[in-house]
């Protein structure tokens, strides 16, 4: 590590032309947590997770609680009283300590918070010793609220005869995500220290142009690059997808690359036209959870940084 980053980062930065900038957003990068990031974490109903299970397979999840289910106990640690459903990716993967990546979501307000560290089991929950705690800007979140009432606990476990698991994608999902607004990723270095992140932008943005591709552009960002960064030292990576109308989420594992521009695609790839990066991802894992998140979100107000998505046709069967 080379001040808060580490080797994948840098050059990133450096081929993106934007390590200046990337030193000036690298000082938001602590190690502890901040009195107004504690009070905001207090607050939360919502907290993304992403590790690597057994097989060194990347997966993100969605854990969710009534506010106060998120609490900073000091400044260098966080109690989560939350853990998966029995049949979610990661269920079995938080009964040990494992490295977690961790974004804290407000969609109401735009706002979120990131936290990486060593989560082990603690009570029905976890507790987390913190190594890297990043505030980040509220570009390309779509402003939605949750129901009215609390979710309380956690979901029960969902039948396993509902849960849909797959090493590809079908139509419907495929579908899904076509219409998606927002997902999350997970992605971890080469030493295993993990990451979790959004990604939102106008419904077209993310693309499943096969049952095994899935892409998106990349845009405009803080220049830090800790997705890419760690995609850059180790392709493995998983995404959640929420449908914020049912409560269902669509989890995805596999490998990603990063495309320097159209011309480093096996095909034409529409690019962002203020970074030509897009990133795409093989899907080698599929799973589909109902009952993730309390169901009946609001309609998004969508971002007015999100760029226009340009016109592709609907998914094929392949």
């Amino acid at each position: 590590m080379s001040g808060p980053y580490h080797h994948g980062e840098r050059e990133v930065q450096r081929r993106a032309g934007l390590r200046r900038e990337a030193e000036v957003s690298g000082r938001a990068i602590r190690d502890t947590v901040p009195p107004v990031a504690a009070s905001f974490l207090t607050q939360q109903r919502l907290l993304v997770a992403g590790a690597a299970d057994d097989r060194g397979d990347i997966w993100a999840t969605v854990l969710t609680g009534p506010a106060g289910f998120l609490r900073a106990e000091d400044e260098h640690s966080l109690s989560v009283a939350a853990r998966p459903a029995p049949a979610d990716p990661l269920a079995a993967v938080l009964e040990r300590p494992v490295r977690l990546g961790m974004l804290a979501i407000e969609a109401a307000t735009r706002r979120r918070m990131r936290m990486n560290g060593t989560a082990r089991p603690h009570g029905g929950g976890l507790l987390v010793d913190l190594d890297q705690v990043v505030a980040n800007c509220p570009k390309y979140i779509q402003k939605r609220t949750p129901p009215a009432a609390d979710p309380g606990p956690p979901p029960a476990a969902a039948p396993l005869s509902r849960v849909r698991g797959s090493d590809r994608l079908d139509d419907g999902q495929r579908r899904f995500l076509a219409g998606a607004d927002t997902f999350f990723i997970a992605t971890a270095d080469e030493h295993g220290r993990a990451d979790a992140s959004h990604r939102g932008g106008n419904p077209g943005f993310l693309q499943a142009p096969s049952p095994t591709l899935v892409r998106w552009p990349d845009y405009t960002g803080n220049a830090m690059f800790l997705t890419l960064g760690n995609l850059l030292v180790n392709s493995r990576a998983g995404l959640v997808v929420p449908d914020y109308a049912t409560g269902a989420t669509l989890h995805l594992t596999g490998s990603a690359r990063i495309v320097w521009g159209a011309e480093d695609a096996g095909s034409p790839v529409p690019t962002p036209a203020d970074t030509g990066r897009v990133v795409e991802f093989t899907v080698t894992g599929v799973a589909e959870l109902p009952g993730t998140l309390p169901a009946g979100w609001s309609p998004p107000a969508l971002s007015r940084f999100n760029p226009p998505v340009p016109a592709t046709g609907a998914p094929s069967a392949a």
